[in-house]
């Protein structure tokens, strides 16, 4: 592992370079924001706080913020919890555990940010565990173990006399209770070090992260009111996180796991928010000629020097090939394009008016000055030239040799003899978060997630003499020809 001490470059989610302190043997040193999203049940947000106030993690460094979020009545403070406790309304405008996470953290201070559910009895050491991984580094994402009990009746003060001695389980009967179905993932893949797409194991009741990783995503999006946690995450990772989930944090979840109750109808509430949201997640995208919310892929295409005729074509081809939730970024002087009587009739920036108004109106086509640094939260951003259309296959074939290599670059020739290269976001973002001040991002993507080059003949394949392939899958090549004869 190389880079600096503050930001060890980690490969994939191989987080087994860092060393985490023992428990009970370091010294804590960063502020922690402990916001709890809660809507009523008053008794098990007193149990919460209760096991709150027993932390190893020093109280001086602990914040704690209730967010109720529309309680009738509404939440109070009990008279056992952490020094630094309060509680906030959520305010109008919206609902819902994203809406009140983001009201919770807008309104605190500390480095590093703990999301926490209301009706989870953590052990005492649940967050110095969890914090000392963020004293190594700034990405990272860390997620804590729980089992999942029918909550009996306790009081706080036993609560809190149980966690204080590390006596839960002498309080709670765990011997019938429910393991959560994400540590069984978590094992078979080696704490996650090994998964392709980690992300998938947060699931909200425990997690914390640097509160700069947390802004850098945008936060929560509070118009997400179901699986919330999963899409919060699939952003940190197009933002370059790296997931630990540390399974010696443990919590008891007061009450059995929703998909316990209703699997079909959890799943069937989670679906639209996950499937307009997540792009990786294909199985929810097999309707064809959707628009979608957040693209598969971003194709960015440099059109300063083409005509509008290159261009259409060009965008065609990206807009109908075999991969159809894609998004095209024209890169262009636009802002400096004159307006007004009398513009002359040929010419680049004649070409360019003409550009901007045959792309008016498609949702899909955006005009830029420039591109931005990543194409977040896009997974994937294709980088061609214009002068060289693509195949109906070419992003889909790209995208498959990428995740199937875990590559974070891959670099080919267009059958225009130009560069053609399909980056992955989330090692983009992490190579701007790594790289040195000599170093490019590709520099440090090949030590992060791979960088291969390929030749075209894979992504732009010709048809076989008299093979059966389709016309519209032959489109790529037959625009190429066109425009090249």
């Amino acid at each position: 592992m190389t880079g600096t001490a503050a930001r060890p470059r980690i490969r994939h989610n191989d987080y087994s370079p860092l060393s985490p302190p023992e428990a009970g043997h370091w010294a804590p040193r960063l502020p922690v924001s402990v916001v709890i999203p809660a809507h009523g049940n008053q008794a098990l947000v007193d149990l919460t706080l209760a096991a709150l106030s027993a932390q190893t993690y020093p109280a001086h460094l602990t914040e704690v913020v209730v967010v109720d979020d529309g309680s009738l009545p509404p939440l109070r403070l009990p008279e056992i919890r952490p020094e630094n406790t309060r509680v906030i309304r959520s305010g109008p405008g919206g609902w819902g555990p994203a809406f009140a996470l983001n009201a919770g953290i807008a309104v605190t201070e500390g480095t590093v940010v703990q999301r926490l559910d209301a009706d989870m009895v953590v052990y005492r050491d649940h967050l110095e565990r969890l914090l000392r991984w963020h004293h190594l580094t700034d990405y990272l994402v860390t997620i804590g173990a729980k089992v999942f009990v029918e909550p009996p009746v306790l009081t706080p003060e036993q609560v809190a006399e149980a966690v204080a001695a590390d006596r839960i389980g002498e309080l709670i009967d765990l011997s019938a209770a429910t393991p959560s179905s994400t540590e069984r993932t978590i094992l078979r893949l080696d704490g996650m070090k090994k998964s392709r797409n980690p992300y998938h194991v947060v699931t909200g009741p425990t997690l914390s992260l640097h509160r700069t990783l947390l802004e850098a995503v945008g936060g929560l999006d509070a118009e997400v009111h179901r699986g919330e946690d999963t899409e919060f995450a699939y952003r940190l990772a197009q933002g370059g996180a790296v997931f630990v989930p540390d399974l010696s944090a443990k919590a008891v979840h007061m009450g059995v796991p929703a998909q316990k109750r209703n699997r079909a109808a959890i799943v069937k509430a989670v679906e639209p928010y996950h499937a307009q949201r997540i792009p990786l997640r294909r199985d929810l995208r097999k309707q064809r000629g959707r628009t979608w919310h957040t693209p598969y892929v971003e194709v960015v295409f440099d059109v300063s020097k083409a005509s509008e005729r290159e261009v259409r074509e060009a965008v065609e081809s990206a807009l109908t090939g075999s991969i159809t939730d894609v998004r095209v970024l024209l890169i262009g002087p636009w802002s400096s394009i004159r307006t007004g009587r009398g513009e002359a009739m040929a010419g680049q920036e004649f070409e360019l008016r003409l550009i901007s108004e045959s792309m008016r109106g498609d949702p899909r086509v955006h005009l830029a000055d420039t591109a931005p640094a990543t194409a977040f939260p896009v997974p994937f951003r294709y980088r061609g030239s214009v002068h060289a259309p693509l195949a109906f296959e070419t992003l889909e074939r790209m995208t498959r040799t990428m995740t199937d290599g875990r590559l974070g670059v891959l670099v080919t020739e267009s059958p225009a003899g130009t560069e053609a290269v399909m980056e992955r976001t989330e090692a983009v973002s992490r190579a701007l978060l790594l790289a040195g001040p000599r170093e490019t991002p590709h520099d440090v993507i090949r030590q992060t997630h791979g960088v291969r080059r390929t030749p075209p003949a894979v992504f732009w394949p010709g048809p076989d003499p008299g093979s059966d392939v389709p016309q519209e899958k032959r489109r790529g090549l037959g625009l190429f020809r066109r425009l090249t004869s």
